[in-house]
């Protein structure tokens, strides 16, 4: 019959796996949740128009989310006038859309999102639809209706803030939704290009009639939607943004999988080799290899179903506040909501299940392998710390991961993060089969210190720690991995963007630079503030190579220029065919090497183009640069940039005069939504959105593998003391006091974080010199090494109280009935 310390450290055993399947369940079933409620949803603005009519949609590269091309204001004029003529049809109204926001207190208020124009027509108001709830429409020039929320009366007067600059305007009227609404003539040249006409139907229209209808009067020139098919007008943003954190949902799945299955499987592992006496018994009294092999299993199905059920439900409660959290952190769009489902916690219950039983694989085949002798064994000495195989696959992943190592310190930017991630796998791997090897060399050398001090705690912690190495290196090897991955993901990320910034900063020729300050660009008004080389960003249109010749299938990145400015201030520009000196001019313009070969575009050839505003051009390549050293594949004026996208709004101004030069002038720059800034400031600011969605998922991803290391570390720790209950009571009857037990109990756990520490910091840094080398390489200018030490204090802080906690607590149970031992049988 088992004693109760050994029932007590069976359940102890299998406490880890529980958890662990728990928390990876509670993931799984709270990201399936949310992946399947973030489908995309008919937009408010166009919740009062039955059918949509949008304009035709464009290639988008992977991971790009471009606008419909748009059609040109006589298009679409023609095109409304066709669709009210359609029985049934009410209204059929082109959206008019364009940059808005207004200044108050002089400032600019609630910065929109960037693609998110606030402006638009009086009759767009009717797709939503939104209501007056005080005055009336706009009926002059100088008028605008505006929502509600601000606060602002009928009569009262309000400063707006658009491409072209700040305008003052008469509140005619307020509605019960966002946005601001100018007389269709006012808002017609402020938006020239439309995307989509809205149909307002009667009450009593057929809608299918209407559609069929509809599609005949546009034919290839758009697409007509209805019902929940009018999602499909969602704009770019919300589906970039829900794309986004359906990545970063996606990874912390398959992250909670496979951590799940390492942190059961050595679990279990510790557990058969803290059990084999136990299974030495089993084996004598005639228990055959296969029916502890079952009994393995019989205990991880057990732990999983009821691990995986609770973990079901922890992930569907938790999916509200977990979505709710994703909108806040810019991983979902405003307004998503989760919907509770059935399926997805059910899929994430048997996923449960497979996971216990795999990660019990293993350890039940050691299980089935443990001989009746072992039964006769009372000490934990490791007479063989070191197995022939052991040695093997440690010498040859190390390799590996070395060489890998060596090959990322030369990758491309492409192949950084790949090289990175396996070559730091390969080393901890490596490091983990090693560490019987490296644990007593690091335990002499952490614990010399020790030995200074009066008493026997440090001879004690020194003797355990190399008497058992073995447990010694299991208990370090998740401080490891949590230690390794966590730095090589936070200073990776870290190292990446001081690196980019620093070349960026590098290129500019600049005293300094204007950039938005509560706005999403700057306006005209803003751009002409300060002497300088303006780049206002846009986008135009080119047929992919051999199709018909409507200059629309191919969306383009664009930037409007003064070319002499813009080649003084770029010190990254380098021409590969024709010459940048004939880049002036609308007729001109130059196009990337990696633009142009898609295209067959070449130096001195004629390239034609479609605008924003839904004409087209033809413009010649002047010059062909290499990719990466003008900031858009293509290059244009900013006269035609500006002629035809008459909303643009320019990213920055590249000034000759320094921050400490402005002249006053800062007062004047705030009311126009604009500040000043040094050329090291600006590069770094250049990237804040994308760098904080992605310092967001990088904390995310730490956190749940951190997460995951935490439980092993603390379930291991709490597995080895509970098996060392004997130990403990031979020490206490030995004549040592409780508090002396407990302080070598607590010390050999802060050893064991030390060893697992260091080592997770080796494999990590060797990791992140090799990328700043390749970082150095890339950008062309040195670069500066950052670890973020804040977060990984933070982590180390939290798995010493963890550690602590889970090792000082069950021997302070196991002292509290004094050399007797209470329950626990010392024989």
């Amino acid at each position: 019959m088992l004693s109760v310390a050994a029932l007590r450290a069976r359940w102890t055993g299998l406490l880890g796996p529980f958890v662990a399947l728990c928390l990876g369940v509670a993931l799984m079933s709270m990201t399936a949740l949310i992946l399947v409620s973030a489908q995309p949803r008919v937009p408010d603005r166009y919740a009062g128009a039955e059918v949509l009519v949008a304009a035709p949609a464009v290639e988008a590269a992977p991971g790009t989310f471009p606008e419909r091309r748009p059609w040109s204001p006589e298009r679409a004029a023609e095109l409304a006038g066709q669709l009210a003529a359609i029985g049934g049809v009410a209204a059929a109204v082109p959206d008019r859309s364009f940059y808005a926001q207004a200044v108050v207190d002089g400032r600019p208020v609630g910065e929109p999102a960037p693609g998110d124009p606030q402006g638009h027509g009086w009759s767009s108001a009717a797709l939503a639809p939104y209501r007056l709830v005080a005055g009336g429409p706009p009926g002059r020039p100088d008028e605008v209706v505006l929502d509600r929320s601000l606060g602002l009366a009928p009569g009262s007067r309000v400063t707006l803030l658009t491409a072209t600059g700040p305008a003052g305007y008469t509140v005619a009227g307020t509605v019960d939704g966002p946005g601001f609404y100018l007389a269709d003539p006012v808002a017609a040249p402020l938006a020239r290009g439309v995307r989509l006409i809205g149909l307002v139907v009667a009450d009593d229209a057929d809608v299918t009639a209407v559609r069929a209808a509809a599609e005949s009067v546009v034919g290839r020139d758009g697409t007509v939607l209805t019902g929940a098919d009018r999602a499909e007008v969602e704009p770019p943003r919300d589906v970039r943004t829900r794309w986004i954190g359906m990545q970063v949902l996606t990874a912390m799945t398959a992250l909670a999988g496979f951590v799940s299955i390492f942190v059961v499987a050595s679990t279990f592992a510790f557990g058969v080799a803290q059990r084999r006496r136990e299974f030495g018994l089993l084996r004598t009294v005639g228990a055959t290899p296969g029916q502890l092999r079952r009994l393995m299993y019989t205990e991880a199905l057990a732990v999983g179903a009821v691990g995986a059920a609770v973990g079901a439900v922890l992930g569907t409660v938790w999916a509200p506040a977990f979505g709710a959290l994703l909108v806040d952190a810019g991983f979902q769009p405003v307004g998503f909501r989760v919907r509770i489902g059935p399926w997805p916690p059910a899929a994430a219950y048997l996923v449960g299940l497979v996971v216990a039983l795999l990660g019990v694989w293993s350890a039940s085949r050691r299980a089935g392998r443990v001989r009746p002798l072992e039964a006769l064994r009372e000490a934990v000495v490791d007479r063989r710390p070191m197995t022939r195989s052991r040695w093997i696959g440690g010498i040859l992943t190390t390799a590996f991961g070395l060489l890998l190592t060596v090959r990322l310190a030369g990758a491309g930017p492409d192949d950084i993060v790949n090289y990175a991630l396996y070559a730091a796998m390969a080393l901890t791997g490596g490091l983990t089969l090693l560490a019987p090897v490296l644990v007593p060399p690091l335990t002499y050398a952490l614990t010399w210190p020790l030995e200074r001090l009066p008493g026997a705690t440090g001879m004690l912690v020194r003797r355990n720690a190399l008497t058992a190495v073995r447990r010694t290196a299991s208990t370090s090897a998740p401080m490891l991995l949590t230690v390794g991955f966590a730095v090589l993901i936070a200073g990776s990320v870290a190292t990446s963007a001081g690196a980019y910034a620093s070349r960026d900063a590098a290129a500019i020729r600049a005293g300094s630079v204007l950039v938005p300050a509560g706005t999403p660009g700057l306006s005209d008004a803003a751009v002409a503030a300060v002497p300088g080389t303006a780049l206002l960003p846009s986008t135009v249109y080119a047929d992919p190579p051999g199709g018909a010749a409507t200059g629309a299938g191919i969306p383009i990145i664009a930037a409007g220029v003064e070319p002499a400015g813009f080649a003084r201030v770029n010190g990254r520009l380098r021409v590969l065919s024709g010459d940048f000196a004939a880049f002036r001019g609308p007729e001109t313009a130059v196009v990337t090497a990696g633009l142009a070969d898609r295209l067959g575009w070449s130096a001195g050839a004629p390239a034609l183009l479609g605008y924003p505003d839904g004409t087209g051009g033809q413009v010649r390549v002047a010059a062909v640069v290499a990719d990466g050293s003008i900031p858009a594949q293509l290059l244009l004026t900013r006269e035609v940039v500006r002629a035809h996208d008459p909303s643009a709004l320019t990213e920055a101004v590249f000034g000759t005069a320094t921050t400490g030069q402005d002249g006053g002038g800062s007062h004047r720059w705030a009311a126009l939504g604009a500040r000043l800034v040094d050329v090291a400031e600006y590069a770094a600011e250049r990237d804040a959105a994308e760098d904080r969605l992605v310092w967001l998922a990088t904390l995310i991803l730490i956190g749940v593998s951190a997460g995951y290391t935490a439980i092993a570390l603390a379930n291991t720790l709490l597995m080895a003391t509970a098996h060392r209950a004997r130990e403990l009571l031979v020490l206490l009857r030995s004549g040592a006091t409780v508090r002396q037990v407990l302080a070598t109990v607590a010390t050999e756990s802060g050893l064991v974080l030390a060893i697992g520490t260091a080592l997770g910091l080796l494999v990590s840094m060797v990791a992140l010199l090799a990328i700043r080398s390749a970082l150095s390489e890339q950008v062309g200018v040195p670069v500066e090494l950052v670890v973020p030490g804040s977060t990984i204090g933070l982590l180390v802080a939290g798995c010493v109280v963890l550690a602590l906690a889970a090792s000082v607590l069950p021997a302070r149970l196991i002292l509290r009935g004094g050399p007797g031992g209470g329950g626990y049988r010392v024989e």
